[in-house]
């Protein structure tokens, strides 16, 4: 599925947020700068536009992001390159219930917009947890539901018609982007996901939404 919408992709992800969503990766991403990461791992990252934001913001020693789609990764490999940062963020195809590296070999892991994707949801935090460093920081971004009454059925009046709609209109794909509505409304999101990362072991786990709810960052440590 998102192997053929990646040509659409970063399109999209602009067009239906007005543009919100790179203010959201920044302020993720400004999380971490208290931290100074050297080895981040970026999950589900697929075109790899949280990868090189975060780049351009912390500039660590190196950055890998990890996909299963490998339609995103070509796409998010030429971007990369066209930036002339091929030798410090490296896209690979990963798996997120299954990552392919050593105990505490990152800083840092981030998601944006992935993590509602997983499989095994526990398992997946797990893994992250597994390869972080003693310390070291996840931030997941994440759609969330607004909660105030006005603003709660605009927004399920965009995500359930409209969104579907654009999505089909540009990408000649309406699962991928009812699937997104689908996703979204079956996450257990705010205080029912820091619960679940506290039971995965992590540790001072918060969130904090943006935009009328529309959109939360989580933050937690190993």
């Amino acid at each position: 599925m998102f192997d053929k919408i990646a040509f659409r992709y970063d399109f999209l992800n602009r067009f239906l947020s007005a543009g919100i969503d790179k203010i959201w990766r920044r302020k993720a991403i400004q999380t971490l700068m208290p931290y100074r990461p050297k080895q981040m791992l970026d999950v589900a990252t697929g075109t790899g536009d949280f990868a090189l934001m975060s780049f351009k913001m912390l500039h660590p020693q190196k950055i890998t992001g990890i996909d299963i789609s490998t339609g995103m990764l070509e796409l998010g490999r030429k971007k990369i390159e066209k930036a002339g940062l091929s030798n410090v963020i490296e896209l690979k195809e990963g798996d997120s219930e299954a990552i392919s590296f050593n105990d505490n070999s990152f800083d840092a892991v981030t998601v944006a917009f992935g993590v509602r994707n997983f499989e095994d949801l526990e398992k997946g935090l797990s893994e992250i947890r597994r390869v972080l460093s003693p310390g070291g920081r996840l931030v997941i971004l994440e759609f969330t539901r607004p909660s105030t009454p006005v603003i709660k059925q605009i927004y399920q009046l965009y995500m359930k018609y409209i969104t579907p709609a654009v999505g089909k209109l540009f990408s000649k794909n309406n699962e991928a982007y009812q699937y997104l509505n689908d996703s979204v409304v079956r996450f257990p999101e705010k205080q029912s996901f820091i619960h679940i990362l506290n039971k995965t072991g992590y540790r001072n786990a918060f969130y904090k939404t943006l935009t009328f709810g529309i959109c939360s960052i989580y933050c937690a440590e190993k």
